[in-house]
């Protein structure tokens, strides 16, 4: 080796004790995220939670737990073995970890118990933001993004193949019942432990709770049909404009019509011949004028026979339709996953299905996300009024923790200081009933973008197109200088922060199964993002929470 070289001595042991400040530069941000959980967050839903650490062994941190999670979680990680990994291979989790080493099973366990803790972290970390002046609300956005749930779509399953995998799996459990019993003897012995502790996901439960998922489903559809069916004809005998009959009792209604129109047409007769008989009694001579047409010749029952041969000519019509369309469908039909029945197969952009949810983001001008929700809905349009009001309550919470202004300051750019001023959404989530609910202002597309655009270049260029008066006046207005404006926002505002949990961060698939968990590693994934997007924009820095902390 030439002398001018420093030498490499691997075995040469540390002479002083290690310091870790020497291991990372002072303005490395994992010194801020470790002050901002420790000192600025409140984490007791998380002390709150069980015990972390072995038997018989000190817990470890739920605040150094809570810090190695939102910094993987950041840097696109999610596998609770390579987070373990990373403790002790990466300086900057060694650091978070101070000497400490969870394994895999300590970080699930704990990413386990997120559902009770995550809301209020998420609330604690929108605070913080407000706190260090960020939040502007003049203009917010409300968009949907698909996300891979952790299934498979192979794991789907039909109806009758759940059924007959619950069956198997209930005569598998008979006949191994009945060899315990035969070598062990009836009853239980005494030491065994609980069903719901050594079982609590089989797949014996996951079969069934697919199986009711269907099944649920299949009911819900089916009372909806049938209140539809009872509204109609509580319209119909109440005298009111009924319209069209549903589909489904289309037939049914028909015939209960024509059986009415013989009904009261056959009353009519029967009274007139008892009206006959008894004048013919009294006094010898029937009644004056002609006797009613028999039922079967009048000419209301005439027109019900119509109208019940055509609805039926209708009815079959639509049943040889829909067996066309069942023998050229390529999918199986309505399914369930085994692996995560909470999961759907959800369509996204470009074609093709994910096994995944629907997560609703409403988004602040300055990029933090001010509201979320997870769905098992294909459509956004039934989580308007939800997130609405999330994120209503999200601003009040905002307006709360945010900063007053200096004297004579014009209030940092924030145009907007009592709650959110206007809503942006995508054609998603057009409806009469989401354009006319309470709340604030709101923009809501009634068709693509393209289309919006050409329609504001030449407002006469268009037709009055489908809707009810409340899409057609918000037709009109974005045809409007004003209206096509604001709405030109919305891509940025709402698809960005979604671009960088997916691109950026890396996270484009859920870790944990069940609509309860998942919603919770959302939620959580949603406040890692708006901490490090307040790291990003120097609003979150050491000068900044030390004046928060005087």
């Amino acid at each position: 080796m030439a002398k001018w070289y420093r030498p490499v001595d691997r075995d040469q042991p540390f002479l002083f004790p290690p310091d870790m400040r020497e291991w990372l530069p002072g303005d490395h941000p994992v010194w801020l995220v470790i002050t901002v959980v420790a000192d600025h967050l409140d984490t007791s839903a998380f002390h709150a939670r069980r015990r972390t650490g072995g038997a018989g062994t000190a817990g470890y941190d739920p605040d150094m737990l809570v810090t190695v999670l939102v910094w993987a979680y950041a840097h696109g990680v999610a596998s609770s073995r390579e987070i373990e990994r990373l403790c002790g291979t990466d300086v900057a989790f060694r650091v978070i970890c101070g000497g400490n080493l969870p394994d895999h099973v300590t970080f699930a366990r704990f990413r386990g118990d997120f559902p009770e803790a995550v809301a209020a972290l998420f609330a604690q970390v929108l605070v913080l933001c407000a706190r260090l002046g960020m939040g502007r609300l003049g203009t917010v956005a409300l968009d949907g993004m698909k996300i891979a749930a952790n299934a498979s779509k192979a794991a789907n399953r039909t109806r009758d193949t759940l059924a007959r995998l619950a069956g198997e799996t209930v005569a598998a459990h008979g006949a191994a019942d009945a060899a315990e019993d035969e070598l062990y003897g009836e009853g239980r012995r005494g030491d065994e432990v609980p069903e719901e502790a050594w079982r609590p996901r089989s797949r014996a439960s996951r079969i069934a709770a697919a199986l009711a998922g269907l099944d649920a489903e299949r009911a819900a559809a089916e009372s909806a049909e049938a209140d539809r069916v009872e509204e109609y004809r509580a319209r119909r005998e109440a005298g009111q404009r009924a319209g069209c009959p549903p589909a489904s009792a289309a037939v049914a209604l028909a015939e209960e019509t024509l059986a009415r129109a013989i009904a009261a047409q056959q009353a009519k007769v029967d009274d007139w011949q008892a009206r006959n008989a008894a004048s013919l009694a009294a006094t010898g001579r029937p009644l004056r004028g002609s006797p009613p047409v028999p039922a079967d010749r009048h000419c209301r029952v005439a027109e019900a026979e119509a109208k019940l041969a055509a609805t039926r000519e209708r009815a079959a019509e639509a049943q040889r339709k829909a067996a066309e369309k069942a023998a050229a469908a390529k999918g199986p039909g309505p399914v369930r996953n085994i692996t995560d029945p909470d999961s759907r197969l959800m369509p996204v952009r470009g074609g093709g299905f994910i096994q995944g949810y629907n997560t609703q983001n409403m988004t602040s001008e300055d990029g933090l996300i001010i509201a979320t929700g997870l769905t098992g809905e294909q459509a956004d349009c039934p989580s308007f009024e939800p997130m609405l009001a999330k994120g209503q309550e999200a601003a009040a919470l905002i307006e709360a923790h945010r900063p007053s202004p200096a004297p004579g300051a014009d209030g940092g750019g924030q145009d907007h200081d009592d709650g959110i001023g206007q809503v942006l959404a995508d054609a998603g989530y057009c409806s009469e009933a989401n354009l006319t609910c309470p709340g604030p202002d709101r923009l809501i597309a009634v068709g693509k973008g393209r289309d919006l655009e050409k329609a504001a270049r030449d407002p006469g260029s268009d037709s009055p197109g489908w809707g009810g008066p409340a899409i057609q006046a918000m037709r009109e207005r974005l045809k409007t200088p004003d209206g096509i404006t604001a709405y030109r926002q919305r891509g940025h505002i709402a698809e960005t922060p979604h671009g960088h949990i997916k691109h950026n961060m890396g996270l484009r698939q859920l870790s944990v199964r069940g609509k309860r968990k998942a919603s919770a590693e959302w939620e959580f994934i949603c406040a890692v993002h708006n901490l490090f997007k307040a790291l990003s924009t120097g609003h979150l820095t050491s000068q900044a929470l030390t004046a928060l902390a005087s």
